[in-house]
């Protein structure tokens, strides 16, 4: 049998390995809930925590739960909500995403009462309120880019208006970030940041999301408009016309899929980047776990510890609660 102990000539780098404490000392990525934004679904009526089928431990709620909802993020010091929300009617141009009645506008001034300290993020589009489903106004049987740009600068004014602390168009249209930062400063919110998604993939990991927002569309798909998965060249084009157009953070959506593309994007870009952990990542990881094939809390920590390794500064999540429970317990 060879003798190792007579030999110097290799590197013995399980020492750093024996124990958690060694590991976590010499740990060359560290998550903290101050990394994550908690996305949230939000509707009209009262009373209501609807669990969403597909995404167990998420939930819609009505706006006065926020107070409930504000105070766990507190607790848990996640710094940053994204609200999404559910109109209580649709039509053909989403006029409800750009109400001031609107119920994210709603809900914007029901968290900013609540926990003036939080961070709260509004996705800007039209996809929730129309009643195609698509992200925009549809002109012969295509969206039509500029018209639906004018929409999504309309409801990024209200929600800025609400007390939004920052917008983000969600939409993937060509030149909405110019636009949008344009009638900001026009409105007199020249201090209101926008986090754009940049590089959103026309991906298959939404499904669970469509279901959670009621914004499957109704005909077609988006893959004219979102980015097609195979390009990653392209969306550095992509982030870097939104840097240029007035983008204060930039994304990469979905996040595990396209870790190459994050990573790109890090190196290329000093621009505070944001990857959105989407909602078919997270009920993947429920799903293994509900049936025993997983350990879903490692698996969950593996995940987002390879989001942040990749290079974002913000990981949007649904795990951000239960993930920050588990940082809390390990400090």
């Amino acid at each position: 049998m060879l003798d190792l102990t007579t030999r110097g000539d290799f590197a013995r780098h399980r020492r750093l390995r024996q124990s958690e404490g060694l590991r976590r000392l010499v740990a060359e990525t560290r998550l903290s809930p101050a990394d994550f934004v908690y996305p949230l679904f939000v509707t009209h009526g009262a009373g209501i925590r609807e669990e969403i089928p597909s995404m167990p431990g998420q939930y819609r709620i009505s706006l006065d739960m926020v107070p409930h909802e504000a105070d766990d993020l507190a607790q848990l010091r996640i710094p940053a909500v994204l609200l999404f929300g559910l109109p209580a009617s649709k039509d053909p141009e989403g006029t409800e995403a750009y109400h001031a009645a609107g119920i994210v506008q709603e809900a914007v001034r029901a968290f900013k009462v609540a926990a003036p300290d939080l961070v709260v993020i509004t996705d800007v589009c039209l996809c929730e309120y129309t009643d195609h489903g698509h992200c925009g106004v549809i002109v012969d049987g295509d969206v039509d880019n500029d018209r639906s740009v004018d929409l999504l600068a309309r409801a990024a004014v209200s929600h800025a208006r609400a007390g939004a602390d920052i917008v983000a168009p969600s939409d993937m249209m060509d030149g909405r970030v110019a636009v949008i930062r344009e009638e900001l400063d026009e409105a007199g919110f020249t201090q209101a940041p926008i986090m754009a998604y940049s590089a959103k993939y026309a991906s298959a990991f939404y499904g669970p999301f469509r279901e959670a927002a009621d914004s499957t569309p109704q005909f077609g798909d988006r893959r004219g408009y979102q980015m097609d998965p195979p390009n990653a060249r392209e969306a550095l084009l992509e982030i870097e016309d939104d840097i240029n157009e007035g983008a204060d953070i930039v994304m990469v959506k979905p996040a595990l899929a396209y870790l190459d593309v994050l990573a790109r994007a890090r190196e290329a870009f000093d621009t505070p980047l944001a990857a959105y952990n989407v909602s078919g990542e997270y009920a993947m990881v429920k799903a293994a776990e509900a049936n025993g094939w997983i350990d879903g809390p490692r698996v969950m920590m593996e995940i987002l510890t390879s989001i942040k390794r990749a290079g974002a500064d913000i990981i949007i999540t649904y795990h951000a609660k239960e993930a920050a429970r588990l940082l809390a317990q390990q400090s």
